[in-house]
């Protein structure tokens, strides 16, 4: 059946927003400053991420521009190459998403359980059962339709982006200055070359560019949007440009309200920026803070996840069930229903689930890469299109090849820092692959 375009700019630039900032901008900055050493390199990393990402989102326009459709980020990597790597590369992002939303809401529901319940309550049962209401509430509002969870999406992204800027506002109620000064320490303890800086630089990427990361599902809704070969491109630009902006605020503030070398292994950096503003007050105001975060990020990866589902079920690497529509609300019921109750399995094995998402983060370096690489493709076989209609990167081939180049270089950090989690994560993407060869050898027989 034929989609409805329910999506205008606004809600598809809400929706990039959410993609992106969830939990690591709270706890991302503590390993950066860490690896950095000084906060030279570590401004540099943060400000190369930032710069990396927009050549990612402009590439990204190109490729929403010229193939709209929904599931879009299954469906470029089935039409650029071949079924069986959409096919691995996505189930991957399905399990760590569904993995990364049920690991979130425990956190959130850590934070939340301190404020609700008394100490005696605030029990492993209690912040389970918080965690799987939220989710099961959001699956809900799902069910009701795109127009429905798109403008609850709106809401609580608005909402976060208060929050956010509320907490950059403790810049203006004192900076704390120095108690040491930060140097740049090498194995051998020698004086620092080019190298030992190119070697931190990579490692300070590695944070960086996942809580950069997200931006790139949005065009999973390519199908569903008004004017999308304009209102896609628009969107990822506009979306892209508040992250950098807060994003950039927010790193200076940290460094200059707690300090440097104290940022290196503080914890609750977001608390101590509410404290500073709020005073005793500060921890309850994060905590609504982590939970806003949470729920925006259960509902986004809600609207995602089930779309690139949807797109398997239809080219069939999923049972065609999965690409089944609800004529009335037209939800993808049966991908949405099946995502919802992954993340809540994981609820029970978030912490042994931690070492899997680890091995995916390579695997995610290496599937941005390689998703971004289709532009290539796409403008061969759409070179018919008019110019006028599309989104078109500028400085083409550069921007793209600078994103493609620094998630390899990324992925080179990973495997250099921890070559068992990016082997293991290519023994899992093989796994898939033969599941996929496996299933398709038995529905031909």
């Amino acid at each position: 059946m034929q989609q409805k375009k329910q999506l205008s700019l606004f809600d598809l630039s809400m929706i990039v927003v959410s993609l992106v900032i969830g939990m690591g901008i709270f706890r991302t900055p503590v390993n950066v400053a860490a690896k950095a050493q000084i906060p030279e390199l570590f401004y540099l990393a943060w400000v190369i991420g930032g710069f990396v990402a927009f050549c990612g989102a402009l590439t990204y326009a190109e490729i929403g521009s010229r193939f709209p459709v929904t599931g879009g980020y299954y469906k470029i990597f089935s039409a650029a190459y071949h079924p069986s790597i959409a096919f691995a590369i996505n189930c991957i992002v399905i399990i760590s998403s569904a993995a990364s939303v049920a690991a979130v809401s425990i956190i959130g529901a850590e934070y939340l359980s301190k404020i609700i319940f008394p100490i005696d309550m605030q029990t492993e049962i209690s912040r389970v059962a918080i965690a799987i209401t939220t989710i099961l509430v959001f699956y809900l509002i799902n069910l009701l339709g795109l127009k429905a969870s798109s403008k609850t999406q709106n809401v609580l992204t608005v909402i976060k982006i208060a929050m956010v800027l509320t907490l950059i506002c403790a810049i203006f109620f004192g900076s704390k200055a120095e108690t040491v000064a930060p140097i740049f320490k090498t194995v051998n303890g020698g004086l620092p070359t080019w190298s030992d800086y190119g070697k931190a630089l990579g490692l300070c990427l590695i944070a960086v560019s996942f809580s950069f990361a997200g931006y790139a599902q949005t065009i999973n809704f390519g199908g569903e949007v008004k004017e999308a070969k304009k209102v896609i491109p628009r969107s990822i630009i506009i979306g892209l440009t508040i992250i950098v902006i807060l994003y950039l605020a927010i790193n200076y503030v940290y460094v200059n309200v707690i300090g440097f070398e104290e940022l290196k292994s503080a914890e609750s950096i977001a608390a101590i920026l509410a404290s500073k503003i709020f005073g005793t007050a500060g921890f309850n105001l994060l905590s609504i803070i982590i939970f806003f975060s949470v729920m925006g990020y259960v509902n986004v990866n809600l609207l995602s996840n089930p779309r690139a589902m949807f797109a398997m079920g239809e080219e069939g690497a999923l049972p065609k069930i999965f690409s089944k529509m609800n004529s009335k609300t037209e939800v993808m019921t049966i991908s949405l229903t099946v995502f919802t109750l992954i993340a809540v399995v994981v609820i029970f094995y978030a912490k042994t689930f931690d070492k899997i998402l680890n091995y995916t983060i390579f695997l995610e370096s290496i599937s941005m890469a390689s998703s971004a690489a289709t532009i290539f493709i796409l403008r061969k076989r759409t070179a018919h299109l008019d110019k006028k209609t599309i989104y078109t990167v500028p400085l083409y081939p550069i921007l793209p090849i600078i994103f493609i180049a620094a998630y390899s270089f990324v992925a080179f950090s990973i495997y250099a820092d921890d070559p068992n989690a990016a082997l293991n994560g290519i023994y899992i993407s093989i796994g898939f692959l033969a599941i996929y060869f496996i299933s398709r050898l038995f529905s031909k027989k």
